[in-house]
This record gives C-alpha cells, structure tokens and sequence, in this order.
C-alpha cells in the first residue's frame, strides 16, 4: 500500500488523517499527524500540504509531508515538563530511525523513516 492525500493543513484534517491512516500502525499515524500538526503551527491553518507513506526499497516505512514553506525548517527542541508544545519532533525523533528536510524551489518535504514495512511496500 501507498498513501498519498493532498489536504489543507487545519485542526480538524488531524483526526481525518490518522482515521484514513487506521489500517497502519500506530507510530505511522502518530508520526504523519505530528508533521501535519508542525504545519498548522509554524506556517498557520490553511497551508497546503501533501502527506505520503510509503515503504522503501531497504523495507522500512517513510511517512513525509510536503508544504509549500521551504524556508522554515523544523527545529528539535527539547521539551519542558511545563511547555505546552515542542514535543511534535521529539516524538518522530524517538520513534523514527531517522527523519529530515528535503528542500526544493517553493516548498520542503518533512520526512521520517520508521523500521520495517508497517503495511507498506515500496513503490
């Protein structure tokens, strides 16, 4: 399976994804809601996006989202105990083997590699 949905980034998209995300598993769902949620605020509601998953040819699962911000960059910052955001990227961080940036004329790709194929196949 792959997954591709282009949607506009607003609070009420946060269920609908991880709903049309419910056949994958839980870290896939959690990952691709928090890169959505990262976008609605740091670019502001409304921001078109497009969210994917798919597997690679190494068998893990990639979950990424694109937006049309290429200049600002996801920025890991610890988390408080008081803070009332901050934990979007410290959650891919601790679930991912790896996550980045890849930048291109007019927007940026957010993307995490989770292990294994997680009911996905490479495309």
């Amino acid at each position: 399976m792959t997954f591709e949905l282009d949607l506009l980034a607003t609070p009420r998209a946060v269920p609908d994804l991880r709903h049309r995300l419910r056949d994958l598993d839980h870290e896939v769902q959690l990952c691709a809601t928090e890169l959505l949620t990262n976008v609605i605020d740091h670019l502001g509601a409304g921001t078109p996006v497009t969210v994917r998953v798919t597997g690679t040819l190494h068998g893990h699962t990639r979950v990424e989202v694109t937006d049309p911000a290429a200049h600002a960059l996801p920025v890991l910052r610890p988390a408080t105990d008081t803070a009332e955001s901050g934990r979007g990227l410290v959650l891919v961080e601790a679930l991912a083997r790896r996550w980045g940036v890849d930048q291109g004329p007019g927007h940026k790709t957010v993307w995490c590699e989770l292990p294994g194929d997680r009911g996905v196949r490479a495309r």
